[in-house]
């Protein structure tokens, strides 16, 4: 993409509201145009960056077997009502009516409408297990929506739902659930830790939440040492029983007095949540009247569980995971374009001519790349390449070209070598599809 076609509206300073660096960057990034209190709208890099986090999460939930659909975001009242949860679940849930008076709300989540599905359609233990999940916007109603997309009103959710035939077979799914999170996080370069968790309105007796470490974390993080280094394989595989067994919580579990893990291998870190499961039983499956038939004429209530992943709180998440005083700094699966093209001088027809001519072979081989051909001094140039974080920067300048020599810079590391314009683009190709 040009840059000279590209809406990317990158500001200077942040906003005086924006209180936290991942809102602050996406702001001056120009991922992000506030709409009103808590709800944004997602600016084409923004939609880039979440389409990538929302494909790699795509990709893990197929993996295990989850199938893909797509649930209404208005909702009707009545199913709430019969599982009790309609006034329950607080003031966070928006209310709303249609022109014929009838109760409606828009979804904060949807365990009430997989379970009313599932009454409809499944009819015996054969169609078990059933899988499901969705990639969708919800709205919760924040009493005090802040640091941008991280506690938003308006929200992209990847929320799964399993219903098994007994207790046995659902841990089961709990259990190929959490490998697809790990896997998940690993592939987003992240270190996240599945920390227990309690239940919330959601129900249940068996939760984790995943909370990514990061410095300006929004809660306090205890865990075993070795997790860590689980967390961050580069490998497919993934022992949930192991992991199951290695202490971690947040500050509202943890007690010091009773924490199994010696202070040598206790780790203390700052955590944002950026996923939830739960096992919740019969709850829902009980008060909805979901009821199938099972072998030997016999009739059972099949046992449930959920699974969320806050694809835009990703966003925010990463960032602030990984950034600097420069900018945000994407790793490479998820960033919105691979290469950052600058052509220093777009007045030097030799540039021009080379920058043209890595665009064209770097998009033919297909490797993403915001070229920029503004008009525009080179320092305003790479404050933008380094603001808007993308992996690597190719810089195109007349003394260089003089010599057909360009400039690679790694974003993450800060390394920058010189190489011909051939051997450039050889090296990111392979390096692309090593």
């Amino acid at each position: 993409m040009r840059r000279t076609r590209y809406f990317l509206p990158t500001l200077k300073e942040a906003p005086r509201e924006a209180q936290i660096v991942s809102h602050q960057l996406m702001l001056r990034a120009g991922m992000i145009d506030q709409h009103c209190a808590g709800i944004y709208t997602w600016l084409p890099l923004g939609t880039a960056v979440l389409q990538n986090i929302a494909a790699i999460v795509r990709e893990e939930q197929n993996k295990v077997g989850a199938q893909e659909m797509i649930m209404p975001t208005v909702q009707s009242a009545d199913l709430w009502k019969e599982s009790g949860r309609y006034e329950a679940y607080g003031e966070e849930m928006l209310r709303l009516q249609d022109r014929h008076g009838r109760d409606l709300l828009y979804t904060p989540t949807a365990e009430e409408v997989v379970t009313d599905i599932a009454r409809n359609h499944l009819k015996s233990y054969r169609d078990l297990p059933n899988l499901t999940y969705q990639i969708n916007w919800k709205f919760r109603d924040e009493i005090r929506p802040r640091f941008g997309v991280m506690r938003g009103r308006e929200f992209y959710m990847k929320d799964a739902y399993s219903i098994d035939i007994n207790q046995e077979e659902a841990r089961n799914s709990y259990k190929e659930m959490m490998k697809a999170y790990v896997r998940t996080f690993r592939r987003l370069g992240l270190t996240a830790v599945p920390a227990k968790a309690d239940t919330g309105p959601i129900g249940g007796d068996l939760s984790h939440e995943f909370l990514i470490v990061a410095k300006t974390g929004e809660s306090e993080l205890f865990y075993e040492e070795r997790l860590e280094d689980i967390m961050t394989r580069s490998d497919e595989h993934v022992d949930v029983d192991e992991i199951l067994s290695i202490y971690a919580a947040t500050d509202e579990i943890h007690d010091e007095a009773t924490c199994p893990v010696s202070k040598e291998n206790l780790k203390v870190a700052r955590g944002i949540e950026v996923g939830h499961i739960f096992y919740f039983g019969t709850k829902y499956s009980e008060a909805l009247g979901l009821t199938l038939a099972g072998p030997d004429n016999t009739t059972f209530t099949p046992h449930m569980g959920s699974y969320g992943i806050g694809v835009s709180r990703l966003v925010a998440a990463i960032i602030e995971a990984s950034h600097d005083e420069k900018g945000i700094i994407w790793p490479e699966s998820v960033a919105p374009f691979k290469i950052g093209l600058v052509n220093l001088r777009a007045s030097d027809d030799a540039c021009v001519a080379a920058c043209e001519e890595i665009y064209k072979t770097l998009i033919n081989s297909g490797i993403t790349v915001l070229y920029d051909d503004r008009d525009e001094r080179a320092g305003v140039k790479f404050a933008d390449m380094e603001l808007i974080g993308l992996p690597w920067q190719v810089s195109v300048g007349p003394r260089g070209i003089k010599n057909g020599l360009v400039e690679l810079k790694n974003r993450k590391t800060g390394d920058v070598i010189e190489l011909s314009c051939e051997a450039m683009v050889i090296k990111m190709i392979e390096h692309f599809y090593k």
